[in-house]
């Protein structure tokens, strides 16, 4: 009986979801499996309807509605979430906890040290000539001073940074 049925309502549904589908801006063979799947609910539950071909064609128009409405409520991601490039919790945490080590370890600097990175460091991107009146030093002078600096730095992050590596 359903087999009769389907055999007899192909061409038509067909034809029916080829003219609704481009204007829903869905594609006709999506159309076609919606309705499919409508009429076999009804099956289960109605049995098959009175006036086969007159229930297709509301059902197609119906489904066509619904995809319309679906597509105008539709948001498009900005980006592909397979592609999305943004870090996920566990790279965040492995940052701050990155960023806050190395912030510890400008703590433990010697001399004018901490406060020179930090200046250097700061979110107000300070220029060389605020630094050196901030830290109260001669402008030509900070340029060594950075890099002393930094070179202690990478000297005591340096066991980190192996044992890390050793993790790895």
């Amino acid at each position: 009986m359903t087999y009769d049925l389907v055999t007899a309502l192909r061409p038509l549904l067909t034809a029916e979801a080829s003219a609704e589908a481009y204007a829903t801006g869905s594609e006709p063979g999506d159309l076609e499996q919606a309705v499919w799947l409508r009429l076999l609910e009804r099956l289960a539950v109605h049995g098959p309807p009175l006036d086969p071909q007159g229930w297709l064609r509301k059902a197609v128009r119906a489904e066509a509605r619904r995809s319309r409405r679906t597509t105008r409520l539709e948001r498009p991601y900005a980006c592909e979430p397979a592609d999305d490039t943004r870090p996920g919790p566990e790279q965040s945490a492995l940052t701050a906890a990155r960023y806050h080590a190395l912030r510890d370890a400008v703590r433990r600097l010697p001399g004018r040290c901490p406060r020179l990175l930090e200046a250097l460091l700061s979110p107000k991107d300070l220029t060389y000539r605020e630094i050196a009146r901030e830290l109260g030093i001669s402008q030509g002078s900070l340029g060594p001073e950075r890099s002393r600096c930094l070179g202690c730095l990478r000297r005591l992050l340096a066991p980190e940074v192996a044992a890390l590596e050793g993790r790895g």
